[in-house]
């Protein structure tokens, strides 16, 4: 069977996705390996290996599209153009689904999750697909798709970035006090709040020695690989403080949080894309 899907097959593909994120978005069980399985049949000689992939290539379209993914699908960008195609223009008309997307980007936290050992939640940086989009069909149209960055609004959420702040200062100050340094535990600062937005970074922790440790919390509901957005100031702070600068990204925030961390200058530990520019006339 050839290797490039057919509109039929691609249609087939990104409607279920849609489907299970949906439910995944309302909280709602699902079973994917039963709709693996169900696709299968519907497609008649596409392998696991193959819906799953395609799975994966939905979930890098998504990213771009500004959309949240499905976390058990980890984006994979070497897709058709056709699928891209596909995906916005089932995305466009899906008002449903962009609803519910809006509404969970939106929603306010109302308090911080309980974790009964706060430490455990660490987790090692995800390692993602660092091969290049590989678009390899002709390019055709592009849908004209609604303006909203869903990701964006989810990072300009406060109640989102209150609510990891906070979780953060818990954990700073559990790290500290088991290595036995109370006293520095006890002069962590939430500095976003004390003294404003400005410095660059929301959190001033310590090291175990007594070194500044300035931290950058970055929170979302959504998967480890889900990008977040830096200020020009927060990646500037991040090279010129690189020896004690720390990004915490807080993620899956909503079911169970977990936390990694990039330690120094964000020009080096991220691929920084630039999505905004100020521009005057020459």
């Amino acid at each position: 069977m050839s290797d490039d899907w057919s509109r039929e097959e691609v249609e087939a593909a990104v409607a279920d996705y849609f489907v299970m994120l949906a439910k995944d978005l309302r909280g709602e069980p699902y079973n994917k390996t039963e709709h693996n399985r169900q696709l299968q049949n519907l497609l008649s000689g596409r392998t696991r290996g193959s819906v799953e992939r395609k799975h994966q290539n939905i979930s890098a379209v998504l990213i771009e599209l500004g959309c949240p993914y499905i976390d058990g699908y980890k984006p994979l960008r070497n897709y058709q153009e056709l699928l891209r195609r596909v995906v916005e223009e089932r995305l466009s008309a899906a008002r449903g689904l962009q609803d519910v997307v809006a509404a969970t980007v939106s929603a306010n936290v109302e308090q911080v999750p309980a974790i009964s050992d706060i430490l455990s939640i660490v987790v090692p940086p995800p390692v993602r697909d660092r091969g290049p989009a590989r678009l390899y069909d002709k390019p055709g149209p592009r849908v004209a798709m609604p303006r909203r960055n869903y990701l964006e609004v989810e990072a300009r959420n406060q109640s989102l970035g209150r609510a990891g702040e906070e979780l953060v200062l818990r954990f700073e100050h559990e790290r500290l006090w088991r290595a036995g340094e109370r006293s520095l535990a006890d002069r962590i600062e939430h500095v976003s709040r004390t003294q404003g937005d400005g410095l660059g970074y929301d959190i001033r922790s310590f090291e175990v020695d007594g070194r500044n440790r300035l931290i950058e919390v970055k929170t979302t509901r959504f998967g480890a690989l889900t990008p977040f957005f830096a200020s020009r100031n927060e990646v500037e702070v991040s090279e010129e403080q690189r020896d004690e600068y720390q990004v915490y990204r807080l993620f899956s925030f909503r079911a169970e949080p977990r936390l990694f961390t990039l330690a120094g200058s964000m020009q080096k530990s991220c691929q920084l894309d630039p999505l905004n520019y100020s521009a005057m006339p020459r």
